[in-house]
């Protein structure tokens, strides 16, 4: 999302050279034909005859800024991940596979949804749908991978059975529930 609107920015601003293409670009080819020079036509873009345009002062700090955010955004996808399973000694299956979705997950390049059913400390049993790439994001991994801590549903996830049904959305998934109706006519 954010990218996408930096990249619109960017590319709006930073695909001209200097302002005087920036000023060529609102000008047209009708402009051209009745005002016979190119420099008078900028300068009448200039004065804002063709709409809001922006100053030189303020072209050039756009641009300037546009460039910096640009950067930062290419430095920071570059930049590759700290995994939080890197070198440790996985010898449970399940912490494996997590592992091995970890990169792919942290990069977006793929969503995993992962449904636990356990027994909380209290001997009741647990059970949910959890949002990796969501709980990447906002936790810390390295104490599932170190087995200091379970992996369990809570509240923040898509869906968890405690002592009541709680549901939640995430950045990527959001539960969608079927009335008693539409159940029958599914399974029918």
């Amino acid at each position: 999302m954010e990218h996408s609107t930096v990249g619109r920015f960017y590319n709006s601003i930073v695909k001209f050279k200097v302002y005087e293409d920036y000023l060529d670009s609102k000008v047209t080819p009708t402009d051209l034909f009745y005002l016979q020079s190119r420099e008078l036509a900028r300068k009448l873009v200039e004065h804002g005859h063709k709409g809001t345009v922006l100053s030189r002062e303020e072209f050039e700090e756009r641009k300037a800024a546009a460039e910096a955010e640009q950067s930062s955004v290419f430095y920071n996808r570059s930049r590759t991940p700290t995994l939080a399973s890197a070198g440790k000694e996985l010898k449970d299956n399940f912490l494996k596979a997590l592992a091995e979705r970890e990169e792919a997950n942290r990069s977006g390049k793929t969503t995993s949804i992962i449904f636990i059913r356990d027994y909380n400390t209290l001997g009741q049993e647990v059970s949910g749908y959890i949002d990796y790439a969501h709980r990447l994001k906002t936790q810390d991994f390295e104490p599932y991978f170190s087995r200091r801590k379970r992996l369990m549903p809570g509240l923040s996830d898509l869906w968890s059975r405690e002592a009541y049904l709680q549901q939640g959305d995430t950045l990527d998934w959001s539960p969608v529930q079927l009335r008693d109706t539409q159940r029958q006519t599914r399974m029918q």
